[in-house]
């Protein structure tokens, strides 16, 4: 980070808060794989603008703030405690040791730290160090031998039996100015505390190496090692102070000699602005430079939600357009036909004479029927109830199959298994469906006598109209729509295509073939449209599971475009 005017200060630290409002809008809610790490990496990149960048942006000359970390039992609080000159952190042979967090500060600089300028999420507490400890809230401890300009901050453990500890160590080492580690020179080769000083060299935060307890023998060895895996991890530069395996002085401090040259180091950063002006743009400038990789990150885990959510979505339309599909087939397959329709028709037709006119010729059968019931409406209720009892039945079936197959692909899919636990109702068809499907079939018997209505005009007055009546020659036109046989065999074709094929050359002698045609088309896709609507407001209630959900494609074009702003501002 350059030194820079007044102006572009100004613009980087609005394009920064940007960032930090859009990241904090966009949301992970759904629980697909890497989620978890994602909501991480969401939280601490808003706690490190929070805690770090923003308060630093707006007060470059705010103390340097150094975080003293480290490993259980590694000393950390004993080294705060004698590079101030007593005890302000406590310390112990009990595990985990640092349980609260501390920070030391010179009194001059108490403004600095006492209000939220500074890890805004933490509670400030003062005076003597309680029994209890809070990792919500950090004590201030005021000390004279302290430069002026320069703050320690004794960490919790990064590896912490205590979950809390360690997320608050991490949180705390993101928003350091400079990170102090400690280690042993029996641990200083363990996993855990290099993971995060690899993730301090890609960000660039400013790192001192503090090795303690090391027996004078091993001395050399130790260090030159220690120094070789810094290189490899890219931070070579970083400075190592040792401390030797000695005793501790009756005050529980090391002796003055062995912190002598990390006093001193520390009270030069801090009394010179130059050099604290650099160790803090360091880390500034590599805190920044993180932010467009870690805004992808999220942005990209935020749009893995969105093609979850989106994937969902399309499995229950899947499902109900299958549902929509499977009534057209139940009506095309001639099985509505079967059972208690026909036996209904062969009431109304007479089942022997009928058989007989179908084998003869349906032209004779229509004369006949036409015959019988001249001057007396035929009574085709009983009819007309069988086919919306099977039309009821076929839609019920297939609204109750997509909620089942909607259900079930959910479950098998990134993120629907919670939301299929959150809503339990969505395996079965909604409770109002029975009513509902009655009420659609009585609309669409309306429709289809309002079809016939109009389609016969003046030839109401017909012997042929008058034998049938509108209802009759409307369930006629109904059994029509449900006429076709693919899925019948044998003599069950021969019956249920006879019955509609003798329907149809009813109709054909009051309205003409073409007439017929037209109105069986329309009465059709009048069904089929009002079977989609209803499997449509079926689907709406996975549909609004869905929109529950808090994501935003706009969110995510907002953090892209704060990222930018930010690397435009830089």
């Amino acid at each position: 980070m350059n030194p820079r005017d007044g102006d572009a200060d100004g613009r980087l630290l609005a394009a920064v808060e940007h960032l930090r409002g859009a990241a904090t809008q966009l949301r992970l809610p759904l629980q697909i794989p890497d989620v978890d790490e994602a909501r991480s990496g969401r939280r601490a990149l808003v706690q490190q603008l929070d805690d770090y960048v923003l308060p630093r942006l707006r007060s470059l000359d705010a103390p340097l703030l150094c975080v003293v970390g480290g490993s259980t039992g590694a000393g950390k609080s004993t080294l705060v405690n004698s590079v101030v000159g007593h005890e302000v952190s406590k310390s112990g042979v009990l595990r985990p040791t640092t349980l609260s967090s501390v920070l030391v500060h010179h009194p001059q600089d108490r403004r600095w730290f006492v209000d939220s300028r500074v890890l805004p999420g933490l509670a400030r507490v003062t005076g003597a160090a309680r029994e209890r400890h809070d990792p919500s809230a950090v004590r201030l401890v005021p000390a004279e031998a302290l430069a002026s300009g320069l703050a320690l901050l004794d960490a919790p453990d990064i590896d912490s039996v205590v979950r809390a500890n360690r997320e608050l160590s991490r949180q705390l080492l993101a928003a350091a100015d400079l990170w102090l580690f400690v280690t042993t020179a029996a641990r200083y080769a363990d996993a855990v505390p290099w993971e995060l000083l690899r993730q301090a060299a890609e960000r660039g935060t400013s790192v001192a190496i503090v090795l303690n307890r090391v027996p004078p023998e091993a001395m050399e060895e130790i260090r030159l090692h220690l120094s070789q895996m810094l290189r490899e991890h890219g931070l070579g530069k970083s400075p190592i102070f040792t401390v030797a395996e000695v005793a501790l002085t009756a005050e529980g401090t090391l002796p003055a000699k062995q912190v002598a040259r990390l006093s001193g180091w520390l009270s030069s950063v801090a009394g010179d602005a130059r050099a604290r002006s650099v160790v803090i743009r360091r880390t500034l400038a590599g805190a920044l430079s993180s932010l467009s990789s870690r805004s992808a990150d999220l942005n990209a885990a935020a749009a893995a939600q969105v093609q979850a959510r989106d994937h969902l979505r399309a499995a229950a339309h899947a499902a109900y357009d299958d549902a929509v599909a499977g009534v057209n087939e139940g009506m095309e397959d001639g099985s509505l036909l079967r059972g208690e329709v026909l036996a209904r028709w062969q009431e109304l037709v007479g089942t022997g004479e009928f058989l007989r006119q179908v084998e003869a010729g349906i032209s004779r059968a229509r004369d006949r029927v036409t015959a019988w019931v001249t001057g007396k409406p035929v009574s085709t209720e009983p009819l007309g109830d069988a086919l919306q009892s099977g039309a009821a039945a076929l839609i019920t079936a297939q609204a109750q199959l997509g909620a089942s197959t909607a259900s079930r692909a959910w479950r098998s899919s990134a993120g629907g298994e919670p939301l299929v636990q959150q809503h339990p109702e969505l395996a079965k068809p909604s409770p109002d469906l029975d009513e509902r499907v009655e009420r659609l079939l009585r609309d669409w018997q309306k429709e289809v006598l309002d079809l016939v209505r109009d389609q016969a005009g003046r030839k109401r007055a017909t012997a042929r109209y008058l034998a049938f009546g509108v209802n009759g020659l409307a369930v006629m036109l109904m059994l029509i729509v449900f006429s076709a046989t693919a899925g019948l065999t044998g003599a069950e074709v021969a019956i249920a295509g006879g019955s509609a094929l003798l329907a149809q050359r009813l109709l054909e002698a009051v309205f003409g073939d073409e007439a017929v045609r037209a109105m069986a088309r329309k009465a059709r896709a009048a069904l089929i449209r009002r079977v989609e609507e209803l499997l449509a407001q079926e689907r709406g209630r996975y549909e609004a599971a869905l929109d529950e959900v808090p994501l935003s494609r706009t969110a995510i074009e907002d953090v892209a475009a704060a990222s930018a702003e930010v690397e435009a501002s830089r």
